[in-house]
């Protein structure tokens, strides 16, 4: 198992989607489809949004799942528009550390937002919890965990 592998194509195909370049597609089923791939690795992420938002992204190899992570959250208690505090998101999800790449940094400030996340465990299993501040003053939430998965299938990285 090839953890360090792992990792580094969860921070690659999670950036497209940081940075406003996903190719997201919308569902038949009100939900919203993100895909990335890069040869044998693949990367599908499918939510159900607004507010309050969930979902799960799934990494696959060579076609077989063996990473994933669920996550559930909103935007609570301020007078920003959604759409306003997930572009903020989306600038902290620009700083994910490459080690932890699950959400975004530790810590991230612009203006007078600031992003904290606060994660245990390693991409083999984990759980978090990000939350935005607003003037010091807590306005949106996710929690999230997840892990590898099938890995009595014997697929080898």
């Amino acid at each position: 198992m090839d953890i360090d592998r792992l990792t580094k194509f969860l921070h690659q195909a999670s950036m497209p989607h940081a940075h406003s370049t996903s190719n997201a597609k919308s569902m038949p089923d009100g939900s919203t489809t993100i895909t990335f791939a890069d040869g044998d690795w693949s990367f599908h992420d499918n939510f159900f949004g607004g507010e309050p938002y969930g979902g799960r992204a799934v990494i696959h190899y060579k076609q077989k799942p063996v990473w994933m992570m669920v996550y559930y959250g909103q935007v609570h208690d301020t007078g920003l528009k959604p759409d306003d505090v997930y572009t903020f998101l989306r600038s902290a999800l620009q700083h994910a550390p490459i080690d932890k790449p699950y959400r975004g940094p530790d810590n991230f400030t612009q203006d007078n937002l600031t992003y904290r996340n606060k994660v245990e465990g390693n991409m083999r299993n984990y759980s978090g919890k990000e939350v935005i501040l607003e003037n010091g003053k807590e306005i949106f939430w996710t929690t999230y965990q997840g892990g590898l998965v099938d890995q009595q299938s014997g697929v080898g990285f």
